[in-house]
């Protein structure tokens, strides 16, 4: 039976793209992208989950609405669609150590940095490049780890390193780790937590 995967984004989608393309490619054998949850009505991730032929859900955090009440909805959502795995892919929320341990060693997160360089609070999407080119560090890269009560905190499944060039950007090099590292580990780790978990199932 195939591990039921719930993608989180907040945004463009662009690596729910990649987990959707290696799908389609046949590697993805043990898992199924069975829905996909943003926290912003107006992400264009949902679109592309829609043109997939994926089941989207929205769940909205309102301003001054305890997190708690956020997250409660939430797992009324993913339990409704029988998900065993969740996969942050962009997903600007954080998720509170309450939530989390209901989830033991089921959610993956992608960070585009080589963890523990340049992650935890605070350091999400151009952030996390701009300290890179910042600091003076010849190589970056992507890191997928599973996620716990600590931001960036979890355990490492796997990263991948990305040179950075003299005459880089933080949109330059924002662009290469998503090519070259993030957009091939995030397929990669999924499958493998998603077999893990299909066996313990199974």
């Amino acid at each position: 039976m195939k591990t039921r995967i719930a993608v989180l984004v907040s945004g463009g989608g662009t690596n729910l793209q990649a987990l959707i393309d290696a799908a389609n490619r046949g590697e993805l054998p043990h898992g199924e992208l069975a829905l996909v949850v943003s926290n912003n009505a107006g992400a264009y991730a949902l679109k592309r989950a829609e043109a997939a032929g994926i089941e989207t859900a929205v769940c909205l955090r309102e301003k001054g609405q305890p997190r708690a009440d956020f997250e409660a909805r939430l797992q009324v959502v993913l339990s409704a669609h029988g998900i065993d795995m969740l996969v942050l892919a962009g997903f600007m929320a954080i998720l509170s150590a309450e939530f989390v341990k209901r989830w033991p060693d089921r959610i993956i997160n992608v960070h585009p940095a080589l963890i523990p360089s340049f992650c935890g609070e605070g350091y999400y999407g151009l952030r996390v490049h701009r300290a890179a080119l910042d600091y003076g560090v010849k190589v970056t890269g992507a890191t997928v780890h599973y996620v716990n009560e600590i931001p960036d905190g979890g355990r490492i499944i796997a990263q991948k390193a990305v040179d950075i060039l003299p005459d880089d950007t933080p949109e330059t090099l924002q662009r290469r780790v998503m090519e070259q590292a993030e957009w091939i580990l995030l397929p990669r780790a999924a499958e493998e937590v998603a077999e893990k978990l299909g066996t313990e199932k199974g």
